[in-house]
């Protein structure tokens, strides 16, 4: 028997003979409660007894934790002080640059735009930038100014006949379901205020994404929600319908996402309420399932026909592709199969490994996926390769807060770039990682309406429109300071990253490629392998 038990009897045994008498005073002060009221501390002592002894029984023999049998009572302050850790580490023990995925410094960044205060820095950078992976770029004596109102991108290749100009950073993929209706209208009026878009996630285009007008990239993922037949196959009808909207001004075909590459999804039927059923088209009560892979095609060359099949139905829409770059192979049989068949989608969207809003197994958010800037610089590197790359625009997603982190995007390869946690960190998320538990505390990922009321639609709306706005402003000033007049002019030399041999740019670092290199030039040792296992008619 452990000290700690020996000690809860020992208790017990000289505790109860005094609560008897205690339970028998307290007795008689029910008639004279004046008396209860001057000297209340047997009643309070002997509640604290029963409460201690009824604890420390159900600990010894029911509780199933080891810990409380061999030390009852005393072991559940361990567990509450476990409960309390994350905040006692963010609030009182935590320095600036620590936490992840989003550090303190970032975080008050976010918040600062978004409320439109000074998010200046005193007194020097606390960062190591002797640390190996240190990341920077070398400015220009000659700096300039770049108008942010005459930049936006033009998103649409040669089949497409009605593109889209999108502003620099827009508002990521995050689904009705995973955040609030309050969240997804105050980010859907955000991006109207600010004139960029808002990507609906897999989730399917719901009341809350139309309120507002503000531009939607409509994303399809493997479940098909909001253009499904019962079975859960494609329906043409339903995507035609839906496509038609004027506010939907691109489609997104979701292949993977950083959070869980290669993973599917399961909807609880608990949570299949009859709004959501109605926006993702499925029946009520009912479990639903989203598979890791497309139904509809299973092959570079037909991924590429449902790219054209979606334009065809949407009326010639920009229609592209999202995924986290696994097995390089793999991608290279996608641009294969562009060579052969002509079939290009109009945009690109690359995710990185770093993760995002959706919970994932940590096995998968831990070990799957490249990282964004890579998979970004190798993206890019293919596509030129393959001759392909003045008509295919690449959108870059993966952990995007500040104005450098677009331009190390850019820099690599991107033309516009995507952020969703910056953006609910502008909604009045604290990172206080519980979005997976519908207990988010401030009302931004969860669907529990008494949480999701905190979110002032209003307020928040402007927020996101402030640290959009003040975010590419940062961006656009970097620009200026490398001595740029418009971002284009932005290219993978212009970023450096500290090594074991000093600082090196990324086309030091990795192996650019020319034009067309790939299809009539001698093929580089760092692609050769991969290149030639891509098969157009297999991934």
């Amino acid at each position: 028997m452990t000290a700690a038990v020996r000690f809860f009897w020992l208790f017990v045994a000289l505790m109860l003979p005094l609560s008897f008498y205690l339970l028998v005073d307290a007795t008689q002060w029910a008639v004279a409660p004046v008396s209860l009221a001057q000297q209340p501390w047997p009643l309070l002592l002997f509640l604290v007894v029963v409460v201690f002894t009824a604890t420390g029984l159900y600990d010894l023999f029911i509780a199933d934790s080891n810990l409380r049998k061999n030390y009852p009572v005393f072991a559940n302050i361990r567990f509450m002080l476990e409960g309390i850790r994350p905040e006692i580490r963010q609030y009182f023990i935590a320095d600036n640059l620590e936490e992840a995925p989003f550090n303190r410094e970032t975080r008050d960044l976010i918040y600062r735009r978004a409320k439109q205060l000074d998010d200046t820095l005193p007194f020097g950078t606390e960062r190591d930038i002797l640390a190996q992976g240190y990341l920077c770029i070398f400015h220009s004596i000659n700096a300039r100014h770049i108008n942010p109102e005459h930049v936006r991108v033009t998103i649409g290749g040669p089949a497409c006949r009605q593109p889209y100009s999108s502003a620099l950073l827009n508002v990521s993929g995050m689904s009705f379901g995973a955040l609030s209706n309050n969240a997804i209208s105050a980010l859907n009026k955000g991006a109207k205020l600010g004139g960029f878009s808002h990507n609906t996630g897999e989730g399917g285009i719901s009341p809350y994404h139309l309120t507002y007008g503000g531009d939607l990239v409509w994303q399809i993922g493997t479940g098909y929600f909001g253009c499904r037949h019962a079975d859960g196959s494609f329906s043409d009808e339903a995507f035609r319908r839906t496509a038609a909207n004027e506010v939907v001004k691109m489609i997104e075909i979701k292949l993977s996402q950083g959070a869980k590459p290669s993973h599917g999804g399961v909807l609880p039927g608990a949570k299949v309420s009859p709004e959501i059923a109605a926006i993702r088209l499925v029946e009520v009560g009912e479990t639903v399932y989203s598979p890791a892979s497309h139904p509809e095609f299973d092959t570079p060359r037909g991924l590429l026909e449902f790219v054209q099949r979606l334009r065809d139905l949407s009326d010639g829409k920009p229609v592209g592709f999202k995924l986290c770059i696994g097995k390089k192979s793999e991608f290279m049989a996608i641009v294969k199969a562009m060579v052969e068949t002509g079939i290009l989608p109009d945009f690109i969207n690359i995710d990185g490994a770093e993760g995002g809003t959706g919970a994932a197994p940590m096995e998968f958010s831990n070990r799957l996926g490249m990282p964004a800037l890579e998979a970004t610089y190798f993206v890019e590197q293919v596509l030129k390769g393959a001759g392909l790359r003045q008509d295919i625009k690449l959108i870059a997603a993966g952990k995007t807060a500040s104005g450098f982190d677009i331009l190390a995007k850019v820099a690599l390869g991107a033309d516009v770039v995507n952020s969703g946690r910056a953006m609910m960190l502008a909604l009045g998320c604290i990172q206080s990682k519980s979005c997976n538990t519908n207990k988010c505390p401030t009302g931004v990922a969860t669907q529990d309406p008494s949480r999701a009321k905190a979110v002032n639609v209003a307020l928040r709306a402007v927020r996101v429109r402030n640290y959009q706005a003040g975010t590419v402003s940062a961006f656009l000033e970097l620009c200026g300071a490398l001595g740029y007049e418009y971002p284009g002019q932005l290219k993978p030399s212009d970023l450096h990253q500290r090594t074991e041999k000093g600082l090196r740019h990324f086309d030091q670092i990795y192996t650019p490629l020319s034009h067309e290199q790939l299809i009539v030039g001698r093929v580089p040792e760092a692609y050769e392998d991969d290149w030639h296992k891509a098969r157009a008619d297999r991934f």
